[in-house]
């Protein structure tokens, strides 16, 4: 795959530690690791899978996955990075069987074309809507306001939804992203590009109603 061999910029002796107190058994750091990652696995399954049930379980199957196959783990990418191989890859399976899937050849190649009257060619707003300022229904507006936009991921293609939630929302670094999802720099950059012009898109919309 393209992104494949990239360098890993999580891969580091901490991992190799995590490791080996995972093979002695310690159920601490299992709970810190699941505590840490377990949202962001359910959040990555949800976009490749049809319901958040299922996306459940094949999250909690990739745990077990990953238990079993500790004793493997070579070191050769992060940890993270390969935990989260093991869950696209059983979501990918999962998928075929519930029929919904996208071949890996299709990623990135979206084809609806951006808003070009709302946005430039970097995503970016023309014409920005009004501000909200300092009202007092600022914090209701606000939890408004997340609310489309979490509404707005959800209705986003599969491969841009899960660009936008490790990017933009879980806060990973391109490099993480394409070493995860085996795309190139270019594809991820295309998917992030269109999956944040149609939030920003509706964004600028539901602003606009209000004013």
């Amino acid at each position: 795959m393209s992104g494949a061999h990239r360098d890993d910029p999580e891969r580091g002796p901490g991992d190799r530690a995590t490791v080996e107190r995972l093979l002695a058994g310690d159920r601490e750091a299992f709970a810190a690791l699941v505590d840490k990652h377990n949202d962001t696995m359910l959040r990555v399954a949800r976009a490749m899978l049809p319901s958040r049930g299922v996306a459940e379980e094949v999250v909690q199957e990739t745990w077990l996955a990953i238990l079993k196959g500790l004793s493997r783990f070579e070191g050769r990418s992060s940890l993270k990075t390969w935990m989260f191989r093991i869950l696209t890859n059983r979501a990918r399976t999962r998928a075929r069987r519930e029929g919904r899937t996208t071949p890996m050849s299709a990623m990135g190649k979206e084809e609806e074309p951006l808003d070009a009257d709302r946005f430039d060619t970097r995503g970016m707003w023309r014409n920005p809507p009004d501000a909200w300022d300092g009202t007092p229904e600022k914090l209701a507006v606000d939890k408004e306001i997340g609310s489309q936009i979490e509404a707005a991921i959800e209705t986003l293609p599969e491969r841009q939804r899960m660009v936008l939630v490790l990017r933009d929302v879980k806060g990973w670094s391109s490099p993480e992203v394409c070493n995860v999802m085996e795309i190139s720099e270019t594809n991820q950059r295309v998917l992030l590009h269109r999956a944040r012009a149609k939030v920003r898109s509706v964004l600028a919309r539901y602003l606009e109603g209000r004013s």
